[in-house]
């Protein structure tokens, strides 16, 4: 299994904490470390200062301050950026990191942020979801001196040169969600990576259900599309350290059990085990304080550890 480390940046960090928490990961042995892309806090518990960093931005500076981890989105909304900016700004952190970029993309969902800094917030977003992953692919997928083009509801593209080339002959795409229809289709025609978040063991089960059965009718190999999950992660050696890291977060103890990764080492690396049975060959480990090395530290020599 892989295990990636995932931020939430908007909570308050700003890039030097960042920075020295991709750094630890990547000492660590994490094979990921991950993003948001979110332009205001989220939840009331915290003021969200100094305020947002920008996760492309964030993504290319560690693109060159890393060296072996994985690096992106979980996820980036399709309302933040045209996909045809969007494709030359992956290609080129791709191309920074050394072919190490990895892009979630979502619908979005967060309106509260689009109204406060002015980003159009249209009821409907999947169609847009849809035709940025097509130019997107379309794009990186062109062959060197051949053209682009894509006529869509949202999306007119004339003529592009398709440039420049990301370093990975296929960035993966991660597509998450847990839509009965639309998503799972979407995720076999375009993604290499489904990812079901924060949700328990049998609503996990009955998404990868649905992503396997679109995938064959789509006629990928098995296995060519990855499942992974993402959840928020409290852990402690102790029940008395468990709760005291998730008092800091403001957490709940029993939903941390119940639909994520919280509890004993005991607890989490049993829940770890049902998602790998499940078919996750790749878990996200959501991590609020970003200043607790420690917690880090635990989590890769008694929680990933013994999946290795």
């Amino acid at each position: 299994m892989e295990f990636c480390v995932f931020t939430e940046p908007q909570q308050g960090y700003e890039y030097e904490t960042l920075l020295a928490n991709a750094q630890a990961a990547e000492r660590l042995g994490f094979d990921g470390w991950f993003r948001s892309d979110h332009y205001l806090r989220t939840g009331s518990s915290v003021d969200g200062l100094p305020g947002p960093t920008d996760a492309w931005t964030t993504l290319a500076a560690l693109a060159r301050e890393t060296s072996r981890v994985r690096l992106g989105t979980l996820v980036s909304s399709v309302t933040f950026r045209h996909p045809g900016v969007l494709a030359i700004q992956v290609a080129q952190v791709d191309r920074m990191s050394g072919g190490r970029i990895e892009l979630g993309l979502g619908a979005g969902w967060y309106a509260e942020e689009h109204a406060a800094y002015g980003i159009p917030f249209p009821e409907k977003r999947f169609g847009l979801l849809e035709e940025q992953l097509a130019v997107l692919t379309g794009l990186w997928g062109t062959p060197l001196g051949e053209r682009f083009d894509f006529a869509g509801t949202h999306y007119t593209l004339t003529d592009s040169p398709a440039l420049p080339k990301p370093a990975q002959q296929r960035v993966p795409v991660i597509i998450g969600g847990m839509g009965p229809k639309r998503t799972p289709e979407l995720a076999a025609r375009y993604a290499t990576e489904y990812n079901a978040a924060f949700a328990r063991d049998e609503n996990i089960a009955a998404a990868f259900g649905r992503v396997r059965d679109a995938a064959e009718a789509a006629g990928r190999p098995d296995g060519d599309l990855r499942l992974s999950t993402a959840h928020t992660t409290v852990v402690g050696r102790t029940e008395a350290e468990f709760l005291m890291r998730a008092e800091r977060i403001g957490a709940d103890p029993e939903q941390l059990r119940r639909s994520n990764l919280g509890g004993t080492v005991a607890e989490v690396t049993d829940r770890i085990g049902r998602l790998r049975d499940l078919g996750a060959s790749r878990v996200y480990l959501q991590l609020i304080d970003l200043e607790d090395e420690e917690h880090l530290e635990l989590l890769a020599s008694e929680v990933v550890a013994p999946f290795r």
